[in-house]
């Protein structure tokens, strides 16, 4: 079958090829009630379909956002994205999302690819290993915003949680129940992860000021695969933690695990405490303390600062935008 083009729908609804042009760009200013239901009409009796790839190159956008996220096991990142795709849809932008696994080498292949897809801006969140490819992004003026971790030298606007606030909320709630042996885990620093190190300053500094002691043994950063026997070497010893914290909600899963498999009691015997407000958390037993960041609206704030980049808005390139946690209360502290 012939494909049917843009002259065929304007012939079809009598109205020039331009007026079917500003109705497919939505660009109805002037543009009368009935001229609009006629094109609509043929669009629909023709079976037309714009080519959308035509129209991206004569526009010279393809009204598409990448987002390069870190590790998207995390809740965080799936809560942050739907809030992204939500206020990108509202403003006619479709998203690309890709999963680095926190791999710099793979996080860099994504932003190849999708520079190569000719996406009009990327949201990342950065593995922090690709500096280089940060700063040619930034030399070539191209829309960028990180969110959930800032490279430092890399003048692109972050998007990010107060996370030594995040620590702080969780030690001084442990204080105030009677627990004094405070302990945290983190998934590891070796990239230098900005919320990792910023928790575990957080979490030592609040130690100090609510008259804790500071214990280094209490303290571990760790792959995912090393976090049971990291808990092991913890929690078997005599002097262990009467209190942990969670750094991130894999960490949880796994201090959830080997709670079960060793019989522990909480808060009993250990109170647990994690930075991430996962789903379960209200339904688990017994319900879980939790850190909560303001997911939608770190979401909305980095779609919003991509799409006024695209609009060639005023944004400070070293802005660090924080937003503040959030302490929910349950039974396992």
């Amino acid at each position: 079958m012939r494909k049917v083009t843009i002259t065929d729908v304007a012939k079809k609804a009598n109205v020039s090829k331009s007026t079917v042009s500003q109705y497919l760009n939505k660009r109805f200013d002037y543009m009368a009630e009935k001229t609009k239901e006629r094109i609509e009409q043929a669009i629909e009796e023709l079976g037309y379909k714009p080519n959308i790839v035509a129209r991206s190159l004569k526009q010279k956008s393809t009204s598409t956002i990448g987002v390069i996220v870190a590790n998207i096991l995390h809740a965080f990142s799936t809560q942050v994205i739907r809030a992204i795709e939500d206020y990108c849809h509202e403003y006619g932008f479709h998203i690309i999302v890709c999963n680095a696994d926190d791999e710099p080498e793979k996080e860099k292949k994504y932003i190849e690819m999708l520079l190569a897809k000719q996406v009009d801006g990327l949201i990342i969140f950065p593995t922090v290993g690709n500096v280089d490819t940060y700063q040619d992004l930034v030399k070539a003026n191209y829309p960028v915003v990180f969110i959930d971790r800032m490279v430092h030298d890399v003048k692109i606007p972050s998007v990010m949680l107060n996370n030594e606030k995040a620590s702080d909320l969780a030690v001084t709630h442990f204080a105030e129940k009677g627990y004094k042996k405070i302990g945290i885990i983190t998934t590891s620093v070796s990239h230098n992860v900005t919320p990792r190190i910023e928790r575990v300053k957080g979490f030592k500094k609040s130690l100090v000021e609510n008259n804790l002691p500071v214990i280094n043994d209490f303290i571990k950063s760790l792959e995912v695969d090393e976090i049971q026997q990291g808990l092991k070497d913890m929690l078997q010893q005599e002097n262990c933690p009467d209190a942990l914290l969670a750094g991130n909600d894999l960490v949880l899963m796994e201090i959830l695990k080997y709670v079960k498999d060793h019989s522990i009691n909480i808060p009993t015997e250990l109170a647990v405490i994690g930075i991430d407000d996962v789903e379960f958390a209200g339904v688990y037993y017994p319900t879980l303390t939790t850190i909560a960041q303001p997911t939608f609206e770190m979401g909305l704030k980095a779609a919003t600062l991509i799409l006024d980049k695209l609009q060639n808005k005023e944004i400070d390139s070293e802005e660090i935008y924080r937003f503040e946690p959030t302490l929910i209360s349950r039974e396992s502290c």
